[in-house]
C-alpha cells in the first residue's frame, strides 16, 4: 500500500465546500483508510479591512485543486476503482491531474513544500501588501499623514513599505508599515 498525493481538479470557489463533501462521501463508501486525506492547500494571511482593522485569512495556495493522499498505484484494484468512481459523484470535482487520464503523484518535495508552507503560515501569518514598486499612494497616518507618494520598496516579511514623498521640494525616502498607506 502506497499512499501518495495527487492534485484533483475542482470548480474554483468551492474548494472548500467540494472537499468537505469528498470527505463524506468517502466516508460514507468505507474508503477513509485508503484516501485519508483530502485538503485545499491555503496560507494565512494578513490583511486590513475597511475599518482599518488586521484580520487573518485563508488565501488558498492553488484555486481549482485540492490535495487528495490516496492509494492509486493499481488502476484495476477494484478499490482504486471505487475511489475514482466515488470522487467522480462528487458535484463539482474533476479528474485527477496527470497524464493520458492516470493520475501522477506528487513528489515528495513537493509535498514537503506546501505542507511546510501550509504550517508556517499558521503560526506566522503572511503580511499581504498588495503594493508594487512604483505605485501611487497616500499616506493616511502618521508624521506624513496626507501627503502622497510613490513605492521605493516593498519589504512584505517585516510589513514595511518604503515611500518617496517629495518634503520641502525635495524626494525624501520614508519607512512605513504597510497599513499607513494606501493605493491611489
Amino acid at each position: 500500500m502506497a499512499i501518495k498525493w495527487y492534485f484533483v481538479r475542482c470548480q474554483s470557489g468551492r474548494e472548500d465546500s467540494i472537499a468537505r463533501n469528498a470527505i463524506t462521501r468517502l466516508k460514507i463508501a468505507g474508503l477513509q483508510e485508503v484516501v485519508p486525506q483530502v485538503i485545499v492547500p491555503f496560507e494565512k494571511v494578513a490583511d486590513l479591512n475597511k475599518k482599518g482593522q488586521k484580520v487573518t485569512k485563508n488565501k488558498k495556495l492553488y484555486p481549482g485543486y485540492l490535495m487528495v493522499q490516496a492509494d492509486l498505484d493499481n488502476p484495476d484494484d477494484p478499490k482504486v476503482q471505487q475511489i475514482r468512481s466515488t470522487l467522480r459523484q462528487v458535484a463539482d470535482l474533476r479528474e485527477f491531474l496527470g497524464s493520458r487520464g492516470e493520475p501522477t503523484p506528487l513528489t515528495d518535495a513537493e509535498v514537503t513544500g506546501i505542507l511546510s508552507r501550509m504550517s508556517e503560515t499558521e503560526a506566522q501569518p503572511k503580511v499581504s501588501i498588495g503594493l508594487n514598486k512604483g505605485d501611487l499612494v497616500k499616506i493616511k497616518s502618521g508624521a506624513f499623514d496626507g501627503f502622497d507618494g510613490s513605492v521605493e520598496d516593498v519589504n512584505p516579511e517585516k510589513g514595511m513599505v518604503k515611500v518617496i514623498v517629495t518634503i520641502f521640494g525635495r524626494p525624501t525616502p520614508v519607512e512605513l508599515e504597510y497599513w499607513e498607506v494606501e493605493s491611489i
